[in-house]
């Protein structure tokens, strides 16, 4: 963790490696090396970083050979740029790493299944913004969700990697309205002004997808509508109660995770969109159950004729069951992968025996692996974890988060 800090936050604009834009024909080709780092640049910690990582992927996968030759040319690297290049099977190793490690996912069990997405010579916010498209219709996979991460430029000290502000490739508006409420998802009321005072403009819906912001050095801020073959949504409906479908709710059916910053050895990739598929109280008790989202307990509830004058008739529970229901119905309905609370969580015990039997410690947040709903009913309520964090790891920078929620700072002033 030490390194990432070090790493990450030692200038105001962390710096990224791609010098142009690719031409077609050199659309798989590194950047040109700097022949000398920044004078700020921690090079002991970048080294000691990748020297760790290096160790662990070549004592994971035996057929890499000896590491000393691949070291000694990182060193070299690194001496004259500050930074290094991974190799493709590294990149995928450290990517996968990343998602084993990190302590708030309780769906890691399939870590070693993510597809990982080179893109690090992509540059152009034109050119990232549809590789994201691309990555949701390939994650999509005709609803059989494939766990999918994109990685994009690096940070390096020649040059300011690219930022994607939202939280997730897709998410919804929340329009602002004169009377004080908010149509649409308040989490994101702030970030839809922002984006309107920035000239986006649509009908004002419930479910209006937001449209992807990308900013680069070069260009600044841009700002992308999400095409519909990109965006795969799921109508939400009721196995028993007719009137639900009245709502007229619906969800979306990839969750990429976009604004996190995957760091692998020393070098961080502040734009690495990546995905599984969702547990249903992701999107049932907090997307459209929360009291600051959706807040559609209480309408449930009335439309279920629940006796909502006391607390004590548990009418907030048997409403948030209901709602948590359809959302599982309507995706399996439609042939679209979700999970259940009870399963994941058996499936998360299922990873930390694994972890152990391989040697390897399994940091989990319990605030985060424990569900939303019916907690102490799954077996991960009943126990303690480790909580030291670990690398490769996806790290939320706090700027980041302020972004996806605020729509500002930009990260290049």
């Amino acid at each position: 963790m030490t390194v990432v800090r070090i790493w990450a936050g030692r200038r105001r604009a962390p710096r990224t490696g791609r010098l142009a834009a690719p031409s077609p024909s050199r659309a798989r080709t590194r950047p040109e090396p700097v022949l000398r780092p920044e004078p700020d640049v921690d090079v002991e910690a970048v080294q000691a970083a990748a020297e760790e990582f290096l160790q662990l992927f070549h004592s994971e996968d035996p057929r890499r050979g000896a590491v000393e030759p691949r070291l000694a040319q990182v060193r070299r690297e690194i001496d004259l740029t500050g930074t290094y290049w991974h190799t493709q099977a590294e990149l995928t190793f450290g990517a996968r790493v990343a998602w084993r490690n990190n302590a708030r996912c309780i769906g890691r069990l399939y870590w070693q299944s993510l597809q990982v997405r080179d893109r690090r010579t992509v540059s152009t916010a034109r050119e990232i913004a549809e590789h994201c498209f691309d990555h949701l219709r390939e994650a999509h996979n005709d609803g059989k969700i494939r766990p999918t991460i994109s990685v994009f430029a690096p940070e390096t000290p020649a040059r300011p990697a690219p930022r994607i502000w939202n939280e997730q490739l897709v998410r919804y508006a929340g329009h602002q309205q004169p009377d004080g409420r908010i149509i649409g998802d308040p989490r994101y009321r702030t970030f839809t002004s922002e984006l309107v005072r920035r000239g986006w403009r649509r009908p004002v819906g419930a479910f209006d997808v937001l449209p992807l912001v990308v900013e680069t050095m070069d260009e600044g801020v841009r700002m992308f509508e999400l095409p519909e073959s990109a965006v795969h949504e799921v109508p939400l409906e009721h196995p028993e109660l007719p009137w639900f479908a009245g709502l007229e709710l619906r969800w979306h059916a990839v969750p990429v995770i976009s604004n996190s910053r995957l760091v692998i050895g020393g070098v961080s990739y502040p734009t690495a969109p990546f995905n599984g598929w969702y547990l249903g109280t992701e999107i049932g008790a907090r997307n459209l159950g929360d009291s600051d989202r959706y807040n559609l307990v209480p309408e449930v509830a009335e439309r279920m004729g629940l006796d909502t004058s006391d607390e004590s008739t548990l009418w907030r529970d048997r409403a948030l069951v209901e709602l948590n229901r359809a959302v599982l119905h309507s995706f399996q309905t439609n042939g679209v992968s979700v999970t259940d609370h009870h399963t994941e969580s058996r499936r998360f015990l299922v990873h930390l025996e694994r972890e152990e039997r391989a040697g390897r410690s399994c940091p989990a947040d319990w605030s985060w692996i424990v569900p939303p709903m019916s907690g102490s009913q799954t077996p991960v309520f009943h126990r303690y974890y480790d909580t030291e964090d670990q690398l490769p790891n996806f790290i939320t920078d706090p700027d980041a988060t302020h972004r996806a929620l605020h729509g500002s700072p930009p990260a290049f002033s």
